[in-house]
């Protein structure tokens, strides 16, 4: 089967079309944001450098950032369409089924090339694409322009499947799956250190549209008398209001930027608890890297997604108010304060969780969705 892949280059999108490598499958990718050639998708045929229709290799900025208007100009006038370029790609590869992974990036932007056929279109919601956007009238209106043409669909959460089918989606459910594919459980068998020794409480430090870093800080400064024992690690910080929480009252604090993915799976897998909280997100891939780990969660729930794999005070503990800091530091102390249940939880994930997020079980079930389709 013919499969042509539509997406952004982004982690989780390498780490899911990596699952078809080996599938018996040919796969196609259409770079929609014609972010160029990918080494590391080189087992695929890449579909890029659609977009430049003038000064394909030098120039282009000089113009953008000198003459922005004739910059302007010359796009309109000579840049290939999303659209166009996409029919292209369809004509020469006729593909038995398109895969676009994101509503607005890699879905909306071909609508009006897929109605004007009839092939079978699986479309990948991830993170807030369905319940954030759902609530910002602009984009709903893609949402319900998209979800009738799309015939099948994967999730990283139940929760969007029910929005997909209340916003016109009538096609079928291939799973729930994470974003990015399963996970390599022997490799964080490597850096794992035993539960007695961990003193590290690992915190997601986004604080943006989504990200909510700053109630969980402040809960950790109204307890910092408690958090001796403790070395907080912020990671992930880009925002400076963040940052600031360097100086805070809370001891043994370490804010950090972005940092690479094996330097986060080295982080969790010393940590004892994990903490992510935003006012929005579908199935949060850190939060199962961090179960992976051993690490307890405390994570938000929007929408009650992570309840389809936390049950509260068993294995981890939900943030049900993102914004509410005493509900937060109620929920931290809790955990702090009773090691019999942050060990009770990390053995419960390791026998019931972590089964079922290997990245060779969930290969093989993600390869046999994709061959329902050409059943």
């Amino acid at each position: 089967m013919k499969i042509l892949l539509v997406s952004m280059n982004s982690i989780h999108f390498r780490r899911w079309s990596d699952q078809l490598r080996d599938s018996g499958h040919d796969v196609y990718w259409f770079d929609i944001l014609d972010q160029g050639y990918a080494p590391s998708m080189s087992w695929m045929t890449q579909v890029t450098g659609w977009k430049k229709g003038f000064f394909k290799k030098r120039g282009r900025t000089f113009i953008k950032n000198k003459f922005p208007q004739l910059y302007k100009i010359l796009v309109r006038r000579y840049d290939h369409s999303t659209e166009d370029a996409f029919a292209k790609a369809l004509r020469e590869i006729e593909p038995d089924v398109v895969h676009s992974f994101a509503l607005y990036i890699s879905a909306s932007p071909i609508l009006s090339v897929m109605l004007n056929n009839k092939i079978p279109w699986i479309y990948s919601s991830w993170g807030s694409d369905l319940y954030y956007y759902k609530n910002k009238p602009e984009y709903l209106k893609s949402i319900q322009a998209v979800l009738p043409r799309v015939n099948y669909m994967f999730a990283d959460c139940a929760r969007d499947q029910n929005i997909a089918n209340k916003l016109g989606f009538t096609g079928e459910h291939l799973g729930v799956f994470p974003g990015g594919g399963g996970f390599d459980l022997e490799l964080f068998e490597k850096y794992k250190i035993p539960f007695q020794t961990r003193k590290i409480i690992a915190v997601k430090g986004n604080q943006n549209r989504s990200g909510r870093a700053i109630p969980v800080l402040k809960a950790l400064e109204q307890i910092s008398a408690h958090l001796k024992d403790f070395e907080v690690v912020v990671f992930g910080v880009e925002n400076t209001e963040v940052v600031k929480f360097q100086e805070s009252k809370i001891p043994n604090i370490t804010v950090q930027g972005l940092i690479s993915h094996k330097q986060l799976i080295e982080l969790f897998c010393k940590s004892a608890i994990y903490i992510g909280n935003s006012n929005s997100d579908g199935m949060p891939n850190t939060l199962l890297e961090a179960i992976c780990a051993g690490a307890f969660p405390i994570q938000s729930n929007p929408g009650g997604a992570t309840a389809e794999i936390i049950e509260d005070g068993l294995n981890g503990f939900l943030i049900e108010d993102c914004e509410d800091v005493h509900h937060i530091q109620e929920l931290i102390s809790k955990a702090i304060n009773n090691q019999e249940l942050l060990k009770s939880g990390m053995a419960y994930n390791t026998l019931n969780i972590l089964p079922t997020l290997s990245r060779h079980l969930i290969t093989k079930q993600v390869v046999k969705a994709y061959n329902v389709i050409n059943r």
